[in-house]
């Protein structure tokens, strides 16, 4: 664009002082070095707009996360200007995957178990190796446990005492809860491991048995752990199968009820994943990194600890191993076959869990 001096002069005046206000404006405009500034943002404008991120969690737990969210938070406020938010869901586990693949926006998902995590990268919503790094995506653990009244008035040492005549027992709905699922693998596993009284080790028939027994005697099948042990708390129930660390997180508030650990039970192992989809749909994949790495940190394993969960740091399960018994026989979901055997064997439809239930004189919820 060209504006020759000659035509500038035959400009009124009033109209002059505006034009050169124009070419002003065009000559900042159109030089290299400020056109590349003029397009730029504000330094850190956009690294400086506030980031949410949601978590859809497991219920049990909910104590634990009450008290590490604040504590990232303020680790994430000294490496990073952008304001951070939670927002928070909890349920049962198996609920919480399928509200999470049904189309809740969570860019965390903290769940009870493995197959829940996977149901929800089969959607196609998590899109990276949820199990790389030295903990394979576990952040906690617990164990499967019998919680009793206080002083065990029932006088209950382990599984066979739930099969009992006369004793009342709460186990969630295991198409709903991680829990249940844990629960009904601890009982199979250590009747299949010949600890309990009725089976012999690899005797499946009476491990069914003894399956069915026990749920002849469920009282309550809630929707998630949560919801059992709020019941057990109300009076519900002689015995209530569950997470060790549900009871201890009650001990802690007071509540006057005590807890068996089974001579076998299972080691609980909790995963935590990214939801690929959503966390990069609100841009938030930077912090949700950065939350699910800094879970496995002593700082957030101590945490864990505190709230009755037992750590996956190495480290820290040194520091609190005196909290924690340690039962006779504890087996991990790999002595049953890893979780696709479990499923097969125990919950697919018609399977090991179906079967007792029939003949426990109930059906499948």
């Amino acid at each position: 664009m060209q504006i020759s001096l000659t035509s500038l002069l035959r400009v009124p005046a009033g109209r002059a002082f505006w034009l050169f206000v124009l070419l002003g404006g065009l000559v900042c405009a159109c030089s290299g070095g400020d056109k590349q500034a003029a397009t730029q943002p504000a330094p850190n404008a956009a690294n400086n707009l506030p980031v949410s991120l949601t978590l859809g969690g497991y219920s049990t737990p909910r104590e634990a996360y009450a008290a590490i969210l604040p504590v990232f938070k303020a680790q994430w406020a000294k490496q990073s200007p952008r304001p951070l938010d939670f927002k928070e869901s909890y349920l049962g586990s198996g609920a919480q995957a399928r509200a999470i693949v049904a189309g809740f926006e969570a860019d965390v998902a903290a769940l009870s178990l493995e197959p829940d995590i996977e149901s929800i990268r089969k959607a196609g919503l998590i899109t990276s190796n949820w199990k790389a790094g030295s903990s394979a995506g576990m952040v906690s653990r617990s164990i499967v446990v019998i919680g009793v009244r206080a002083g065990n008035p029932k006088h209950i040492t382990g599984w066979d005492d739930l099969a009992k005549p006369g004793i009342s027992v709460l186990t969630p709905n295991v198409r709903t809860s991680g829990g249940a699922r844990w629960n009904i693998a601890a009982i199979w596993g250590a009747a299949l491991r010949g600890h309990t009284a009725s089976a012999k080790a690899g005797d499946v028939a009476a491990a069914q048995k003894l399956l069915a027994a026990v749920l002849r005697n469920v009282k309550n099948m809630d929707a998630g752990a949560r919801e059992s042990l709020l019941n057990f708390e109300r009076g519900v129930g002689d015995a209530i199968i569950t997470y060790e660390n549900e009871i201890l997180v009650g001990k802690q508030q007071g509540k006057s009820y005590d807890y068996v650990v089974p001579e076998s039970t299972i080691l609980i192992e909790n995963p935590v994943a990214i939801v690929d989809s959503y966390a990069d749909k609100h841009g938030s994949r930077e912090v949700a990194k950065a939350f699910v790495d800094f879970l496995t940190t002593p700082e957030a394993q101590r945490i864990y600890a505190k709230h009755g969960l037992r750590p996956v740091s190495a480290q820290v399960a040194s520091e609190t191993a005196a909290s924690f018994p340690t039962p006779k026989d504890l087996f991990t979901v790999r002595d049953l076959g890893d979780w696709t055997g479990i499923q097969k064997t125990l919950f697919d439809t018609g399977a090991g869990y179906d079967l007792a239930l029939g003949q426990a004189g109930g059906s499948t919820p």
